[in-house]
């Protein structure tokens, strides 16, 4: 199979600059387009040389539906608005659409689930394998452990990062509550201030800390009577991220369409 072409977006920030160095150190991959908000004073530089590379003649461009004529993916790290509209051009083309983007509303959710009956997505809150590993520990030990240990996570990131709780707590606290039998929604404890009254049995905390240059650490601790066990995992470089977003693409790359997460692309989802 020829090398997977794939576009990346938000080429300028952070995470599309390490997208597009893992791209070019990685073989069975190439980079076929480097998109950018309309407006964007980074629009027709060389994406090469925005991620640190030497030139590799790839402009930064505005126009999704052009540069994803001739594309076979698109690495999604951007804004929920950015990426629901990268959403429908590439379930028109038909390219993988890898989406690692965080922050997203339920409605923004069912619309990326809206189009897998046609299109492969690939989803994930974080694309490392240690996290996701985690994750599954988790599940299995809040499936162990009764009501009587209390959950609550922890995370911290860069102070550049603008929601919260991260993705990667969100499904860790996802990960907790399948395990546990019941819904996030109704059981995330997401701010304490002030008198709030006893800890409700059943909820699962989440602090979020913001400084400096962390590119995320993620804890989650059952606290239970005269004991506690902390689960914990630290990301060193945002690289960790870009390779597994790389390895997911490659993995859905003639996928039959469906909504797919990192679990998936680990072999990790029946646990």
């Amino acid at each position: 199979m020829s090398d997977m072409r794939l576009i990346v977006a938000g080429a300028g920030g952070r995470m599309g600059r390490a997208l597009t160095r893992a791209i070019a150190e990685s073989k069975g991959a190439v980079l076929a387009g480097a998109l950018e908000a309309p407006g964007s004073e980074l629009l027709g530089k060389d994406a090469g040389v925005l991620a640190g590379l030497p030139a590799n003649g790839i402009k930064v461009s505005a126009d999704l539906w052009a540069m994803s004529k001739d594309a076979d993916g698109i690495l999604d790290f951007t804004v929920p608005a950015a990426t629901i509209a990268n959403v429908a051009i590439a379930a028109e083309r038909g390219i993988v659409h890898v989406v690692g983007t965080t922050g997203l509303s339920s409605s923004d959710n069912a619309v990326i689930k809206s189009v897998t009956n046609r299109a492969v997505v690939v989803q994930s809150g974080n694309m490392s394998l240690g996290v996701n590993l985690l994750a599954a520990v988790v599940k299995r030990v809040a499936m162990a452990l009764d009501e009587s240990f209390d959950i609550e996570i922890v995370e911290t990131h860069h102070r550049m990062k603008i929601d919260a709780p991260s993705g990667t707590a969100l499904m860790l606290g996802q990960a907790a509550a399948a395990g546990r039998g019941i819904s996030l929604d109704e059981h995330a404890a997401r701010g304490r201030d002030g008198i709030t009254g006893a800890r409700r049995p059943g909820d699962i905390g989440f602090a979020s800390l913001r400084g400096g240059t962390a590119a995320g650490d993620h804890s989650v601790s059952f606290l239970g009577p005269f004991e506690r066990l902390t689960l914990s995992h630290q990301a060193e470089d945002r690289m960790l991220f870009a390779h597994g977003a790389l390895k997911a693409a490659l993995w859905a790359h003639g996928k039959k369409p469906g909504h797919y997460s990192m679990a998936d692309v680990l072999g990790l989802s029946d646990i």
